[in-house]
């Protein structure tokens, strides 16, 4: 890890609210998973009126859309800097892109 960095948040040990340190983050899991979504977006060139006069867009709905889910489990080590407690915990992250 390129950078430690530090914010504040409570130690499990003291349970004070006070500086801690990120002393590590490693990858612990990487898995792709695809499914399938619909998704809608307006047409071009809409501008069609309501009886009331508002706008109606019409919409294009595409069904079955590939999507890639990317997940990624990390796990941080952290260091209290008020009572030297060290812990760790594993945070996963999500990130979708379209086929």
């Amino acid at each position: 890890m390129s950078e430690v960095r530090e914010f504040f948040r409570t130690c499990p040990a003291c349970g004070k609210r006070f500086h801690i340190r990120l002393v590590n983050r490693k990858v612990v899991g990487l898995k792709k998973e695809t499914e399938e979504v619909r998704q809608a977006f307006p047409a071009p060139g809409g501008g069609m009126r309501s009886a009331v006069g508002f706008p109606l867009e019409p919409l294009i709905v595409e069904e079955n859309v590939p999507v890639t889910i990317d997940i990624e489990e990390f796990n941080y080590s952290y260091h209290c800097k008020h009572c030297g407690h060290e812990w760790s915990e594993t945070h996963t992250e999500e990130h979708r892109e379209r086929m």
